[in-house]
């Protein structure tokens, strides 16, 4: 007599787990839900940090000036301990991403980690009066100048126009000391 109730107790349970699945399945469907509606990436203010980095750092730090509202700048720090490394994202006009990195690190291992792996192309361009090398991979592309003290990459999911476009904009400076 125990095991048919055994068989009993255990047919019923995976029939109720039937009908429960079959429930949140209807419920799915039929209740409305929006599933591209994505928080919005906040605008950030990077003045501040862009002014003590300009004071800390061994080599004039790049930001952009003169681009429209329409390139929303969401993130930026300065690490002066991890070769004096500087990092400024925004998100283009079509909501692509474009960083501006610049470090003191070695140019090889820099510019891998800053353009996710992307490789060295024989293209080179040439903008405001400096070469710049672009490189492509399967995250990002990037453009990347190698001056003496430091390393600038211009890098993202944007395409090289938009990633020219925040090159041309560079103004790379230092603080007046005091």
């Amino acid at each position: 007599m125990a095991g048919r109730n055994g068989k009993k107790t255990m047919g019923s349970l995976v029939l109720s787990l039937g009908v429960c699945v079959v429930a949140a399945g209807v419920i799915y469907v039929f209740v409305p839900h929006d599933d591209s509606e994505k928080t919005p990436v906040q605008r950030v203010d990077y003045r501040v940090e862009l002014l003590s980095a300009r004071r800390a750092a061994s080599y004039p730090v790049a930001a952009p000036e003169g681009l429209s509202k329409s390139w929303k700048p969401t993130s930026v720090r300065y690490k002066g301990e991890a070769n004096e490394a500087w990092h400024l994202g925004f998100l283009d006009p079509e909501g692509q991403y474009v960083a501006v990195e610049q470090s003191t690190d070695k140019p090889a291992r820099f510019i891998d980690d800053a353009s996710q792996g992307a490789e060295s192309t024989s293209r080179k361009q040439t903008i405001n009066g400096e070469r710049w090398q672009r490189y492509q991979g399967e995250k990002y592309d990037a453009l990347v100048l190698k001056q003496k003290g430091a390393t600038t990459v211009v890098t993202g999911t944007a395409d090289f126009a938009q990633l020219t476009k925040m090159a041309e904009a560079l103004r790379m400076e230092r603080a007046e000391s005091a």
